[in-house]
């Protein structure tokens, strides 16, 4: 089955994706690949590896561009845009990278102000309060501002990666591989403080991830790459039923079944979890 799976019920989408290829010379990463992403969900990205996804995420964000088909954003396509276009389009999104990207030179609070002032909109006086304030909002504390990158655990490192992501207050969150790296305890916890934060800040989240605990607790949908597009793209009790190898391999092996156990029972024949916003 390679049909992608999609929700009937109509949503905004702010993440339009219609017939992606993206090419390195003889290379062929994506072709005729579509997704949406709407507004106030968890999207998970999982795929085998070297099935693009981090490529797929680069194109989002403008990094890259497509070798062929559209990418809209907000409305927008980044491809299209002008350096300041890009930049303000940028500002209602934050990514956090896999591990973390801190500045190794700065500080945490000057890690986490870097947004705010390239924008030279605020005085540093605000952008230092503002900075403590997200620090806060991740669950560290003012004491650990002026310590560096080197001096923190791995659980730490996500966290400031993750305030300076939501330092310009975004509404749209892509997250790499967010929980890769951390023991179960720290994983857990992690996990807690993105369904808070999604919960509380409003927020629609983009994750790429290969954990089956993270996949489960977090998502709404999972969209599965696999032969150079996205194969299914729903809530993880349909895309099980996609009869494809890798689905097979990654969602009903041992591990996969005992993380599966996790999901909430349905509540009718053939019905999903709810999504944001439904009763």
């Amino acid at each position: 089955m390679s049909a992608t799976i999609e929700r009937d019920t109509p949503r905004e989408a702010i993440i339009e994706v219609r017939n992606l290829v993206k090419r390195y010379g003889d290379n062929v990463v994506h072709n005729d690949l579509c997704l949406d992403v709407y507004r106030g969900e968890v999207l998970s990205i999982v795929g085998g590896s070297g099935s693009g996804k981090t490529v797929l995420l680069r194109q989002i964000v403008g990094l890259e561009r497509p070798t062929s088909g559209s990418i809209r954003v907000f409305g927008e396509n980044p491809a299209d845009l002008t350096a300041a276009q890009l930049q303000a389009l940028r500002n209602r999104w934050g990514l956090q990278f896999q591990r973390g990207a801190l500045f190794s030179a700065l500080s945490v609070i000057d890690n986490i102000a870097l947004p705010l002032r390239e924008m030279r909109a605020l005085p540093d006086n605000l952008i230092c309060q503002a900075s403590l304030l997200k620090l806060q909002l991740v669950g560290l504390s003012a004491k650990d501002a002026d310590k560096m990158p080197a001096d923190l655990s791995g659980g730490m490192i996500k966290r400031v990666a993750l305030a300076r992501a939501l330092a310009l207050e975004p509404e749209l969150v892509f997250l790499d591989e967010p929980t890769a790296g951390l023991d179960p305890m720290a994983s857990d916890d992690y996990v807690a403080l993105i369904r808070e934060l999604r919960r509380e800040l409003g927020l629609t989240v983009v994750m790429i991830t290969h954990d089956l605990d993270t996949l489960v607790a977090l998502s709404d949908r999972v969209a599965v790459l696999a032969d150079h597009k996205v194969l299914a793209a729903a809530p993880i009790q349909e895309v099980i039923k996609v009869d494809h190898p890798f689905i097979r391999e990654y969602f009903l092996g041992d591990r996969a079944q005992r993380a599966l156990q996790a999901l909430p029972a349905p509540t009718g024949p053939g019905s999903a979890p709810p999504y944001p916003g439904e009763a």
